[in-house]
């Protein structure tokens, strides 16, 4: 899942992007106002972290603009003020969720995922594709009651086409929602990310799960969609 970050202080920064990373998010970071903006008019993102003291336009005009917008991506506003009136405001200009410094990374993970259950409609933290097992509370994925030691970058992939089985996902979406803003569109790394992670799903299996769509994208799925399809 991809998330835009939109804080000014850079010890936070690092800190919060290094708990998102290692949680297998991808992480862009807005470090004003317009710039966050900005980035949510040209990024799909899953969720946005959003701290109301940031130079330029503060949280609550970006948060007020962004639904002005028409836009219904996830809001977590951080603040370092812990006053109901804050809460208030934030909430009544469109924020999903509030989030009060200091805190722990644990707990900012805890509201991300409740927010993706809400958003999606989960009413587990479990998804079940044939033998195919995905705890998204644990991070882990299980083929045939194997445990399978994926990298951070291949559980997200395979999490985001679980999410979205049976349809066709173009690489741009995959950039959209698992790369960050540093990914170099014109590299390969998506078709070797997507071939290391077939290996590891489908290698001991006779249904493969993950096929290409020449041209489109890949699709997982328990029946390969169309002869333009390959394992």
């Amino acid at each position: 899942m991809r998330l835009l970050l939109v804080e000014d202080d850079e010890g936070i920064i690092r800190f919060l992007e290094k708990g998102l990373r290692e949680a297998k998010y991808a992480v862009d970071v807005a470090r004003d106002g317009e710039d966050a903006l900005y980035k949510a008019s040209l990024n799909e993102y899953d969720i946005i972290i959003l701290d109301i003291m940031i130079p330029g336009r503060d949280g609550l005009e970006v948060c007020r603009e962004l639904r002005n917008r028409g836009s219904k991506v996830p809001v977590i506003m951080l603040t370092a003020r812990d006053d109901v009136r804050d809460r208030v405001l934030g909430l009544d200009v469109g924020a999903d969720d509030y989030l009060t410094k200091p805190f722990q990374v644990s707990e900012l993970l805890a509201r991300l995922r409740a927010l993706m259950r809400r958003g999606q409609a989960l009413t587990s933290t479990v998804i079940e594709i044939g033998d195919l097992r995905i705890d998204t509370s644990a991070q882990t994925v299980n083929r045939g009651g194997r445990l399978l030691a994926l990298t951070a970058r291949e559980y997200a992939l395979i999490e985001y086409l679980a999410r979205n089985a049976d349809r066709v996902i173009s690489r741009a979406e995959l950039i959209e929602h698992v790369w960050n803003e540093r990914y170099d569109s014109y590299s390969n790394m998506i078709d070797v990310h997507i071939n290391h992670l077939r290996q590891k799903i489908d290698r001991e299996s006779d249904q493969p799960l993950i096929h290409t769509r020449r041209g489109a994208g890949y699709i997982l799925s328990m029946t390969a969609p169309g002869a333009a399809v390959d394992s």
